[in-house]
């Protein structure tokens, strides 16, 4: 078994400045991959043939697709990673059999994407940009709602879930409002093409980190390791001097 790691993203501006001419602006992004690891069954068990020791060093990630393009263009990065990503669902569900010494091995691949920041999340899963009133990846929390909860965080997105939104975005089957439609479908708002593997939300993440270190910082101002049962008017006091 062979697990793959997946990465895209901007690569910035890469236009070439020579000349008295003005600069023409060129964007570029790179969709690369990363072999993990490589287990081998024996009997009940699985035996690790190689593990990527520096998995987040530039030297083992492998270039696959490099594209001049903007990331926030949806159209052009469906266009030019649609056919990779179709080879890449094939693969999923197939087996790779090569003769190694002699013997006949098959290899079956599981690929994990987690190589995204939010704002490639965001593309590739058809959602609103990060500017959007729907503040995460993972869930349908509103930024209203993800400030007023910020302890409890459950994964309810999912890439089937975001196609099926889609759908209704796309043909709006009970024919509401801009608004209401909006509601509906959570900020999707575009196809999505390319599975990711949740991981830490930047921003719901932030929020609840942002109300964690304001509490800390009023105990500390209020010098709390000394006076644990100090009254409401004083902890009122320390919020007001932070």
């Amino acid at each position: 078994t062979v697990v793959v790691k997946e990465s895209c993203d901007g690569m910035g501006d890469v236009s070439e400045k020579h000349g008295n001419g003005p600069a023409v602006p060129e964007k570029a992004v790179r969709f690369s991959f990363t072999v993990m690891k490589i287990t081998l069954a024996h009997g009940s068990q699985n035996v690790k043939v190689f593990e990527e020791a520096k998995p987040n060093s530039e030297l083992c990630c492998k270039p696959l697709c490099l594209m001049l393009a903007d990331e926030s263009d949806h159209e052009t990065l469906t266009a030019i990673l649609s056919p990779l990503i179709a080879e890449r669902e094939a693969m999923k569900s197939s087996e790779l059999m090569l003769e190694m010494g002699g013997i006949l091995r098959t290899f079956k691949f599981i690929f994990r994407g987690t190589g995204y920041d939010e704002k490639l999340v965001r593309e590739v899963e058809g959602l609103e940009a990060s500017g959007s009133v729907y503040i995460c990846t993972l869930c349908d929390a509103t930024r209203l709602e993800a400030s007023q909860n910020l302890v409890f965080h459950s994964i309810t997105r999912s890439h089937t879930e975001n196609l099926e939104r889609y759908e209704v975005w796309r043909s709006n089957p009970y024919h509401e409002s801009v608004e209401e439609l909006r509601d509906r479908v959570k900020g999707v708002s575009a196809k999505p093409f390319i599975e990711t593997v949740p991981s830490i939300d930047a921003l719901h993440c932030d929020i609840g980190n942002a109300a964690e270190f304001y509490k800390i910082f009023q105990l500390e101002i209020g010098e709390v390791y000394k006076n644990p049962n100090a009254s409401k008017e004083e902890r009122k006091r320390w919020q007001a001097t932070l």
